[in-house]
């Protein structure tokens, strides 16, 4: 008897390419061994990409509060885009301390993105639900764990995490993939 009570709750998980989600997984994992490569360096390049986005973003948001139709908000949009400047400035400046605050950030968007996980886990639990749980018990306990050696961990904190946690995840997405692959589609209505 098949069991489609996960294919019924969520409509795209039905639709979703058992071979996306496999390309997916097989992009995470090389993504983490490419990263786990040279942490350090994974560190300092995450701050300098940061804060050049963070550039074009306030940068854009100038752009987009003088070209707007209407220009309410006019100041607080264009405090928001000096904002960005500034920060995105400051991060490509001095990435050695932008990792150090980078990695307070990273800590705590662990934390969270672990419990946001553990939730899934137990909504997709057929799905390799197992494995996502763990993905999301290693984020906590990470995020804790730099936040108790912080700010030394600053450097090579946050290339290594996410290193590994872009191979859980990626993990996850593979053994997503295969489980679709092995699953007959849900009827169409």
């Amino acid at each position: 008897m098949y069991d489609n009570t996960v294919t019924d709750s969520d409509p795209r998980l039905a639709t979703t390419s058992w071979w996306g989600a496999l390309l997916l997984g097989v992009v995470f994992v090389a993504a983490g061994m490419f990263i786990l490569g040279d942490v350090a360096l994974a560190t300092v390049i995450s701050a300098v990409v940061i804060g050049m986005l963070l550039l074009v973003a306030g940068a854009s948001e100038v752009v987009h509060a003088f070209s707007a139709a209407h220009w309410r908000g006019l100041t607080f949009r264009l405090l928001i885009g000096a904002l960005y400047g500034i920060c995105g400035a400051a991060l490509i400046a001095d990435p050695l301390f932008a990792s150090v605050v980078l990695t307070l950030v990273f800590a705590l968007g662990l934390i969270v993105s672990g419990v946001v996980r553990i939730f899934q886990a137990f909504q997709y639990w057929r799905w390799y639900g197992s494995l996502l749980l763990l993905s999301g018990v290693i984020g906590i306990v990470a995020g804790f764990v730099i936040l108790a050696k912080w700010p030394v961990s600053g450097l090579w904190v946050l290339g290594t995490l996410v290193g590994i946690d872009l191979l859980l995840h990626g993990a996850w997405w593979m053994a997503l993939g295969l489980q679709l692959r092995r699953e007959p589609r849900a009827s169409e209505p």
